[in-house]
């Protein structure tokens, strides 16, 4: 049977529960409402009447029987993984229904947090490719045949750039510069060996794989939904990495004057 009524023992159990699902929802990039919601239905159907949920894109805080138990806990890590934010939905649905108990909704979470599968590297790497040809001809409405394949390259080498910088200065910001950097540095080499080579579509195509757009459309939702503070930091958040793509194509640009 699913826990209806929550005692006094269950009360922090609950707490870690709603706080373990709002943290990993905010790190795979869900909206704030959707959180609070989740969190919310969660502690209801555990037997908590009135439960008080504030998320911010840092932090997420729970109170509950009427501010006796609170707790807070801090997102440090925030990426986009839908595939993440489902399946933590799918478990408060789980648990509404019954079909799962309060003590095998925590275990379960558990296993998301631990276990959610990812794209393979090198996977990630043709899609980047395949994304930096594709919209270099949406973005600029012409390219030819050397252009296409020089773009796929360079966009592929980015995000490894990227994603290697990422994973040892844990800096997001700063590998997002020294990866805008590095694409223009190599897109610069290729021009002066293939002059026919159009700088601006290539790197348009392949700075793309970076841009922060799903950041600003939940920044935008947040925003219209009444979550001023998420959707102001998360705004601020996506203009940040637009400033570090432009400032690495910038820095490049102006030395070498390409």
């Amino acid at each position: 049977m699913v826990l209806k009524k929550a005692t006094t023992d269950d009360v922090e159990s609950v707490i870690e529960i709603c706080l373990t699902a709002g943290r990993l929802m905010i790190e795979g990039g869900s909206e704030m409402y959707r959180v609070e919601d989740t969190m919310s239905r969660i502690a209801r159907n555990a037997g908590i009447e009135d439960p008080r949920v504030f998320a911010t894109p840092t932090g997420v805080f729970i109170s509950l029987n009427g501010g006796e138990f609170a707790q807070i806990t801090q997102v440090r890590d925030r990426n986009i993984n839908l595939e993440l934010v489902d399946r933590v939905n799918e478990l408060s649905r789980e648990f509404a229904a019954e079909k799962i108990t309060l003590r095998q909704l925590r275990g379960r979470l558990q296993q998301v947090a631990n276990a959610t599968p990812t794209f393979p590297l090198w996977l990630q790497v043709i899609c980047a490719s395949l994304l930096s040809a594709t919209l270099m001809i949406l973005f600029t409405g012409e390219y030819d045949w050397l252009d296409f394949p020089v773009a796929a390259v360079i966009g592929a080498i980015g995000f490894l750039i990227y994603i290697f910088m990422k994973k040892y200065t844990r800096i997001r910001f700063l590998a997002e510069l020294l990866a805008a950097i590095f694409m223009t540095l190599i897109t610069v080499w290729c021009h002066q060996i293939f002059r026919s080579l159009n700088i601006d579509a290539i790197l348009i195509g392949s700075l793309m794989t970076l841009v922060p757009g799903v950041a600003l459309t939940n920044a935008l939702r947040d925003l219209f939904s009444g979550d001023l503070i998420s959707g102001i930091a998360r705004g601020v958040e996506a203009l940040l990495t637009a400033v570090a793509l432009g400032g690495g194509v910038g820095i490049v640009i102006k030395f070498l004057g390409a």
